[in-house]
């Protein structure tokens, strides 16, 4: 036979089973179209924060070498006297020099007292206007503010929040608070992710969000014709003596796109791994249709085998339809990523992060790698049907089609997964026994592995044993019909092990997650019961301003109030040890809202003077014991000898490895200004008036919508909730897998419908009705899919318990398994069998009778 033979035979088989190719197409088209429309998307945000920080950055930008990314832990940002600027516009090379204004930590609310910031996690930014915004934005309506009653606002924000000229917002800073009126309203010229950005005179900035006149968070400078940027940063710098940093505007645009790109990064790789999950699930798809239509041309490929065509030819003529297969969905599923990446645009959109899909960015190696991962994967799939067609005899034309498997070759597979299943159990218990979660991480990683390839693997054996327990439960109540379709599900193993390992794949995942999940609520909740003896949480958005912390002191019904603030030092220990630490400075009642073990000294000690606690592990690490002296730098302060009072057991959930000292303490080596906000605090009501204090509570930061204060029923149902949502997601983005595993057995059950048309026709020939025989592709798929379900969801628990045994070395000890979970999903999995029968049943079910008998 030629290469123009084979392609031609494989181009008419493929068109001649093209509606059963359709949903092996289907299953390829979903997995590229998820993987091209992750990087799509993924491409198009970077294009965006590429294009809004190339336009905010100016040629040269001069700011405080302590100025952070995510802003200051003090509420103020950090700050440079205006006389940096005047050297500044002194230096060579300069056009222009101007003082810039700028601060995160801020809260903008309307007349309302509703939150003009963005529900997406994008900051709230406030400061003056100046002429480098004039790169990125223009006035659309009114004028820039002129005095301390007036304040601009971006379109973005207007249209979000329904404002208008001559609303009122009112600026809640560390500084305190002040109103101003709505007097102009700027528009990007490029693209905003959904920042919400107000802006205020240049005297007014300095005061509300620095706190003192003079002074500005950076310097934008531009060069002066035929200056390179790196040239002026040169000159600026030689201008300047003192803490300051320097970045060109690539700089600064390069080290805003490292902040955003490591979220971007986090977001790529795990709809990525997402998308392998559905790429793992659509090679059982695609084993199976190609392994069905191999079994159902065993008489075809024999004759081909008779007059000639050798084994090699027949693999050929297989892959080459695999070929076309991956080709036609690749080419598909590219222009559907394209499509799912806008759709995505939209969603985020409507949440809150604007993406315009004028910047929407389709890279060449975007359609490249989908055509790649779809060919390549469609073709490996195929590989295994392929070579056994390639072992037809040309005696098989005198035969019936679909020959038995090989005896042997079923017990050597039988024997090698239960090997790799085995091997995996043990991985996953040497896992559980683990003295280190790393350690034990990559024990489970293995034994997940192992133990999925030894059930994919075994999953013909397993499927006679566990098909019959379900049918004798679910199935003989149907009588002759539910045996029948006992039997059909039993008549190929291999087959139905293949479909339900699909299905089995995205449902372990789905309940090793929900185990995780339910356990690290409980293991939370019973840590909260045991350890907090707090009656309230307080807690704030970018940390408690001192105006909320001092309304909150003053609460009636309350008996204490504890500050909590996290201070930045350097530790040396007595062997010389260097540790960039945080240490909590608490108010002393601290020990009594959060009860911690210890392992040696007294809690209390640690909050004594020039005294501190250290966790076990640290102190383990570095051999110290109570009454050891540690050398502490606080960052921006000053140095203090502290003595080790106290060292608590790290066996918690909750301040895990804290190192405790009064708050007195910290204010002793800090200046005032260098103070860092609340990062929460904790208050206890008198006795008998809970209710009380908790709306007293309230009311006293009713006025900053961003501050929440919460019971202990408030923050267990807030940690289930923070877990839920995530758990959701994760399942949203599993869902493609579970669907291509549906997609599976609607083949599976479509291309066995066809396996048995003479069958099926003598059936009805012999008294079976249509809705009998309905009812029995019925059971089949369900039978099927409970398999594939209960194979899953066993795996799942098995994987999420020893997950848990890794957690409790972190102290979070509880296991819960979350049984309605697992028992909806289990009976999910029976209506998902129901829905993938009804178009094969009603296929079968349409069958002439005398043409279906008269079928070979």
């Amino acid at each position: 036979m030629s290469a123009n033979t084979v392609m031609k035979t494989s181009l008419r088989n493929f068109f001649a089973h093209k509606g059963r190719m359709a949903l092996s197409a289907v299953a390829v088209l979903l997995s590229v179209a998820f993987v091209c429309g992750t990087l799509v998307f993924t491409d198009t945000m970077d294009t965006t924060f590429d294009k809004l920080f190339a336009a905010t950055s100016s040629d040269v930008t001069v700011s405080p070498k302590a100025a952070r990314s995510e802003g200051s832990d003090t509420g103020r940002p950090e700050s440079l006297p205006a006389s940096a600027l005047a050297r500044v516009e002194r230096a060579d090379g300069v056009k222009s020099a101007e003082g810039a204004v700028s601060s995160m930590n801020v809260t903008v609310v309307d007349a309302d007292n509703k939150n003009m910031g963005s529900e997406n996690g994008a900051p709230t930014i406030a400061g003056n206007w100046t002429h480098n915004d004039l790169r990125s934005m223009d006035i659309t309506s009114g004028h820039a503010p002129r005095g301390p009653t007036e304040v601009m606002v971006d379109s973005d924000t207007a249209k979000k929040h329904h404002l208008k000229m001559g609303d009122e917002l009112r600026t809640i800073a560390a500084t305190g608070d002040f109103r101003a009126k709505i007097v102009g309203i700027a528009s990007f010229k490029v693209t905003n992710p959904g920042a919400a950005v107000v802006y205020l005179d240049t005297a007014t900035a300095q005061r509300e969000l620095i706190g003192r006149s003079g002074r500005f968070t950076q310097i934008n400078v531009a060069a002066a014709t035929g200056v390179s940027d790196s040239a002026l940063k040169r000159n600026v710098a030689a201008s300047l003596d003192g803490p300051y940093k320097f970045q060109t505007q690539k700089e600064t645009a390069d080290a805003n796109r490292k902040d955003v790109g490591e979220f971007m990064n986090v977001i790529k790789y795990a709809m990525l791994g997402f998308a392998g999950i559905a790429f793992l699930v659509g090679i059982f798809l695609i084993i199976n249709t190609f392994s069905m239509l191999v079994a159902q041309r065993t008489r075809e490929i024999g004759l081909m085998r008779a007059i000639g065509s050798s084994r090699k030819q027949v693999n050929r003529s297989v892959l080459v339809e695999a070929l076309l297969l991956g080709v036609f969905g690749s080419v598909i599923g590219v222009g559907a990523g394209v499509g799912l990446a806008v759709g995505l645009m939209k969603m985020m959109s409507a949440a809150g992060m604007d993406l315009s899909t004028d910047d929407l960015t389709v890279r060449w190696t975007t359609p490249v790698v989908g055509l790649l991962l779809g060919i390549v994967v469609t073709v490996f799939a195929a590989y295994v049907p392929a070579r056994r067609a390639g072992k037809v005899s040309p005696m098989a034309a005198l035969r019936d089609a679909g020959t038995p498997a090989d005896v042997k070759a079923g017990l050597v597979r039988a024997l090698i997964g239960l090997v790799l299943t085995g091997g995996g159990g043990f991985a996953l218990y040497t896992a559980t026994q683990a003295a280190e979660a790393s350690e034990g991480s990559l024990w489970l990683g293995v034994g997940i592995v192992a133990t999925l390839i030894g059930f994919v693997v075994v999953g013909p054996l397993l499927a006679g044993g566990v098909v019959r327990v379900i049918s004798a439960v679910l199935l003989r109540m149907f009588g002759s019909v539910g045996r029948m379709a006992e039997r059909n599900a039993l008549r190929n193993p291999r087959r139905t092990g293949a479909t339900g390992a699909a299905l089995m794949i995205g449902l372990a995942l789905v309940a090793c997650l929900s185990v995780v999940g339910s356990s690290m609520v409980a293991s939370a909740t019973s840590e909260l019961d045991k350890s907090v003896g707090a009656d309230f949480i307080i807690e704030g958005q970018n940390g408690l301003k001192p105006q909320a912390a001092e309304a909150l002191k003053k609460a009636p019904y309350v008996s204490h109030v504890t500050e909590v603030k996290y201070v930045r030092t350097k530790l040396t220990t007595p062997g010389g040890t260097k540790e960039d630490e945080e240490l909590v400075a608490a108010t002393p009642t601290y020990a009594q809202d959060l009860r911690r073990e210890t392992t040696a000294g007294e809690l209390s000690a640690a909050y004594g003077k020039n005294a501190m606690s250290v966790g076990s592990e640290f102190a383990e690490k570095n051999h110290l014991k109570v009454g050891d002296t540690m050398n502490v730098a606080f960052e921006r302060g000053r140095t203090a000898d502290l003595k080790i009072a106290a060292i608590t057991s790290d066996d918690t959930t909750f301040d895990k490895g804290a190192m405790y000292i009064n708050l007195t303490t910290a204010k002793q080596y800090l200046p005032a200004d260098r103070l860092p906000l609340n990062g929460m605090m904790f208050a206890k009501a008198d006795a008998g008036k809970a209710d009380q204090a908790y709306k007293a509570l309230k009311s006293s930061v009713a006025s900053d919508p961003t501050v929440h204060v919460k019971d202990q029923t408030d923050y267990k149902q807030t940690l289930k909730d923070q877990i839920g949502q995530l758990l959701n997601m994760i399942y949203g983005l599993l869902a493609l897998a579970i669907i291509v595993a549906v997609l599976g057995v609607v083949n599976t059950l479509a291309l066995s419908v066809v396996e048995r048309t003479r069958e099926i026709g003598l059936m009805r020939a012999i008294g079976l009705s249509r809705r009998q025989l309905r009812r029995m592709i019925r059971l089949e798929s369900v039978v099927i899919a409970l398999f594939g379900a209960l194979l899953g969801l066993g795996l799942g628990m098995g994987w999420g318990a020893t997950a848990q045994k890794l957690l409790a070395l972190e102290g979070l000890d509880v296991l819960e398994i979350p049984w309605p979970t697992i028992i909806g999903v289990f009976i999910g999995s029976a209506f998902v069998g129901l829905f993938a029968a009804l178009i094969p049943a009603f296929r079968a079910g349409r069958m002439n009778v005398l043409n279906a008998i008269a079928t070979e």
